[in-house]
């Protein structure tokens, strides 16, 4: 898009995420390009909303970006959560560098903690 800030994010995510062409429902990234090396991007997540960030998102903008023209194959993602760096390499593969921080800590519960591990040990 020309300017993110533009999009009626709240609007448009959640229209994508239900539409009818998608059964099982789609997450929807959208993007701006802000140089050959730059683009900031939002993200919807299909049951959640919006994100923080989605690495396979941002892999997916970074490639269209560059089939585009829009960027080289070494591209900064700006999302809400900070940036990633992505690398398509000329043989196909995708790579991306990025901080991993804490959002949030908490405790689970001891019901919660049973249930899971009764499922886990019905897995095998």
């Amino acid at each position: 898009v020309e300017e993110l800030a533009a999009v009626p994010f709240e609007t448009l995510g959640p229209a994508l995420e239900i539409n009818e062409t998608f059964p099982a429902k789609t997450n929807a990234e959208f993007a701006q390009v802000l140089n050959d090396h730059e683009v900031r991007m939002r993200v919807w997540e299909r049951g959640v909303g919006e994100t923080m960030a989605c690495g396979t998102g941002a892999c997916a903008v970074a490639v269209a970006a560059n089939l585009r023209g829009y960027t080289g194959r070494t591209v900064a993602i700006h999302v809400p959560g900070g940036t990633l760096d992505i690398e398509w390499t000329p043989d196909g593969h995708v790579y991306m560098s990025g901080p991993a921080e804490e959002s949030f800590e908490g405790t689970l519960g001891a019901r919660l903690t049973s249930l899971l591990l009764q499922t886990t040990s019905t897995k095998g």
